[in-house]
C-alpha cells in the first residue's frame, strides 16, 4: 500500500517502511509524529482513492529517526573586471523519518 503525503510544502509518495528525509519537523528522536494531510492512497488490490484535496480519516504514522543538517550549499556570485566576488554558504535542516503505518 502507498500514500502521498504533503509536508513542510512538499509531496511525498510513501510506502510503509521507508526512511527519507522531510523538511524539520519539531520533535525528538523515536518520537512518533502523524502526517494527517494525505493527499492519495492506493496499492496492493485496492482500488486508488484522491483526496479533494485530502482524503478525509486517512493517515500515515511515521518515527523520527534523526535529526541534522544537510550538506553545505555554496553560492559564489562573481562580477567579472569589477572586483566584486561574495561567497555565502548554506545547511538546510532536514528531520529523517521512517514510516510505520498507513491507515486508509
Amino acid at each position: 500500500m502507498f500514500a502521498v503525503i504533503e509536508t513542510g510544502g512538499k509531496q511525498y509518495r510513501v510506502n510503509a517502511g521507508d526512511k527519507f528525509r522531510v523538511e524539520k519537523l519539531p520533535g525528538e528522536t523515536s518520537t512518533e509524529i502523524i502526517f494527517d494531510k494525505v493527499l492519495a492512497v492506493g496499492g496492493d488490490d485496492t482500488e486508488t482513492r484522491f483526496g479533494d484535496p485530502y482524503i478525509t480519516g486517512a493517515r500515515v504514522t511515521a518515527e523520527i529517526v534523526k535529526q541534522g543538517r544537510g550538506d553545505k550549499v555554496l553560492v559564489f556570485k562573481y562580477k567579472s573586471k569589477k572586483n566584486i566576488r561574495k561567497m555565502r554558504g548554506h545547511r538546510q535542516y532536514f528531520t529523517e523519518v521512517i514510516i510505520r503505518n498507513i491507515e486508509a
